[in-house]
């Protein structure tokens, strides 16, 4: 009676983990198909500042690198054009990494190359709102984390080599070494050691400026990491399209800034200091920016127009985001293309 008992328990119990299996399967599957469903039918959506003086070069300066002749691939063009209907590709590639940011935590790599190489393929405008937002929330794990993933080809462990400074091996890998220490939770950059393994990135970094959309949208060679909101130049001294490059020893923080409309100099301690946090002096070698100067990436005092056509002709960013981007982008290497 009593084995009788246990063999009866025994089965319930094989019983109730083969429903519990079929019920996970039944769930996954459900939702692949439940968002193929969404993205197919989902509607097809409608998509100088010349007054700006170079300021003096005081602050701290990014060591110059030797300028790479080979630009990176026109980011402009990997955005989709708005108002297009998405095809199944996209759609199943969507799907296909939702179940894989869902469900499989360790294939981060995986599921951030299939959202990246999705943003290349015809898909709406809110289709490619949910790539960007699922890949800026990737990054956070592979690019801005400690972590170095299996298979990720844009980070690596790197073993530091007797002699070495950080900025070196920065430089080495075409990123700032800011980031470096960011990612790797070091406070001073002379304290790395021989023998120490740390997480390197592999650069350089660029932007593509939207000016219609006050956006900038940040890449790692060519994965997308993050957009930002911006504020561009207003009618008049409008933001000149092209391709731009970050200038040598262009990078500072908080520069004095002489105001060529009243000749009045700006200093960081003063209350209505212009700048924000960082100035990055941009070049233009593309385009309506070829051989434009006196632009550049900047932090801002009136966050309440980023978002708006009110500068000059520079590109302002939220003050907290001016730092992260001048943490990334490297002179001579970073360029930044300004499209419509």
């Amino acid at each position: 009676m009593a084995r009788d008992l246990i063999g009866s328990a025994g089965r319930l119990v094989r019983q109730s983990r083969n429903w519990m299996y079929l019920i996970i399967t039944c769930i996954l599957f459900v939702t692949v198909v439940a968002v193929i469903l969404y993205w197919r039918r989902s509607p097809a959506a409608s998509q100088a500042e010349t007054g700006y003086s170079q300021p003096s070069v005081i602050g701290q300066a990014a060591p110059p690198l030797a300028v790479d002749t080979q630009p990176y691939r026109d980011t402009a063009t990997m955005a989709p054009e708005p108002n297009v209907t998405s095809g199944p590709d996209a759609a199943n590639i969507i799907a296909e990494s939702v179940v894989l940011v869902t469900s499989y935590p360790d294939k981060v790599i995986e599921a951030r190359d299939k959202l990246n190489a999705a943003l290349q393929l015809p898909m709406n405008q809110q289709q490619q709102k949910f790539v960007k937002e699922q890949l800026s929330k990737l990054a956070d794990k592979w690019l801005f984390g400690t972590s170095v993933y299996r298979g990720d080809t844009l980070c690596e462990t790197y073993t530091v080599k007797p002699g070495e400074l950080l900025s070196t091996i920065a430089e080495r890998f075409k990123v700032p070494h800011e980031i470096l220490m960011q990612i790797n939770n070091i406070r001073r950059a002379e304290a790395i050691q021989a023998g120490q393994s740390i997480k390197v990135i592999k650069g350089p970094f660029h932007t593509t400026v939207y000016r219609s959309a006050f956006t900038m949208d940040l890449y790692l060679q060519n994965t997308f990491v993050r957009s930002f909101n911006v504020g561009i130049g207003k009618a008049g001294r409008e933001t000149p399209t092209g391709l731009w490059r970050v200038k040598f020893n262009g990078k500072l923080i908080s520069p004095p800034w002489t105001d060529p409309d009243t000749g009045r100099t700006y200093k960081v301690s003063d209350p209505d200091y212009p700048l924000g946090s960082r100035w990055i002096s941009l070049e233009g070698i593309e385009g309506q920016a070829k051989g434009r100067t006196g632009f550049a990436i900047h932090g801002t005092k009136e966050p309440e127009q980023i978002g708006t056509a009110a500068s000059r002709g520079c590109i302002r960013l939220h003050n907290g985001d001016a730092v992260l981007v001048y943490n990334l982008l490297v002179p001579g290497y970073s360029q930044v293309r300004v499209a419509e």
